[in-house]
């Protein structure tokens, strides 16, 4: 696919406005680890390559192993994952389908058995970026694959 436009320069004060969230998302004292995670799952819903491609390429150089990225898409039958992090992605997950799906009652209440109340808008607000980059880069079909973690070994 080609792209259609680049964001960044089309609006530069839009794109400021998405990096001043995703700052705030950064200083939240979120585990990094758990941010990868999160973001990857909703890229996924989301069908996002270019996030996708970001974030499971930050993920795997922070740490994370492959076989945590390949079973994201099944989190709930695989044993990899803390208790929190499923927390966090049964939260993610009804959070980003909101609009077809209720979020229940059982998903917020075993989201605060592990994150308190400032922890649980910061990592909303998390979801919230990232559906918002997402849209952002399906809608204008952001050129995929050339991503570069800055977590990545130097050559």
């Amino acid at each position: 696919m080609q792209q259609r436009l680049d964001y960044r320069l089309a609006s530069p004060e839009a794109y400021k406005a998405m990096l001043h969230t995703e700052q705030q998302v950064h200083r939240s004292g979120l585990e990094a680890s758990l941010l990868e995670l999160v973001k990857s799952r909703v890229s996924q819903i989301n069908g996002c390559a270019w996030c996708l491609d970001m974030h499971t390429k930050d993920a795997r150089a922070q740490g994370d192993t492959e076989q945590r990225l390949y079973l994201l898409p099944v989190w709930r039958e695989a044993p990899c994952y803390s208790a929190r992090e499923r927390a966090a992605l049964a939260w993610a997950e009804a959070v980003t389908q909101v609009a077809t799906h209720e979020v229940s009652d059982a998903v917020y209440e075993e989201a605060r058995r592990h994150f308190d109340e400032k922890a649980l808008v910061d990592l909303t607000l998390a979801i919230i970026a990232i559906n918002g980059w997402n849209r952002m880069n399906v809608a204008f079909r952001t050129t995929v694959g050339d991503y570069v973690s800055p977590h990545a070994p130097k050559r």
